[in-house]
């Protein structure tokens, strides 16, 4: 059975609480497969037989809105689309070296070359931003915390609605949708 990620936008930041638990339990009322969370920033992997990931997206957002409250957006990605984010990666020397400050933007439509370079002309610091599949990688030299390039910032730039995960995170997750471990 194909395997998926799920990232919630937002969760467990400042008060948009969700324990990974009742997160868990979500995805096993909608009935998906080898239901597990990753970490605590909304992230479910599972097995399904559905194909049709706007569907599992919508149904995820539908059903975490009507246990628990939360109105939050759903970026679904197949194992397949997860490897290719991670062999897209142009920022292979990030990766190996300071991989905290390497991350993804999942985005939950494609955007445009144009869109980016606005995004670029923009950039206030050392950032830099490469597009990918429905995806932004992004380097933060100078740390996260800091920047002016904030996932608000890439989304109005962009005209899509996104969430972001560093590139350790980006790895155990693709460790997970390989091996189901």
């Amino acid at each position: 059975m194909p395997r998926y990620a799920a990232l919630l936008r937002s969760v467990n930041v400042g008060k948009r609480s969700l324990s990974m638990k009742e997160l868990q339990s979500v995805g096993e009322e909608i009935g998906l497969g080898e239901v597990r969370t990753l970490l605590r920033t909304g992230n479910l992997l599972f097995s399904s037989p559905e194909r049709n990931v706007p569907k599992l997206q919508r149904a995820l957002e539908e059903k975490t809105h009507a246990r628990t409250g939360l109105r939050t957006t759903v970026f679904v990605r197949s194992a397949a689309a997860w490897s290719e984010i991670v062999r897209s990666n142009p920022f292979e020397e990030y990766a190996r070296e300071d991989p905290s400050h390497l991350v993804v933007v999942l985005l939950k439509k494609g955007t445009t070359p144009g869109a980016l370079e606005g995004l670029r002309r923009s950039l206030q610091g050392r950032e830099t931003v490469q597009l990918g599949s429905e995806s932004v990688y992004a380097t933060y030299p100078d740390g996260l915390g800091r920047s002016w390039l904030t996932l608000d910032r890439i989304e109005r730039a962009l005209g899509a609605a996104g969430t972001a995960r560093n590139w350790n995170t980006v790895l155990r997750i693709q460790r997970v949708l390989a091996d189901g471990r």
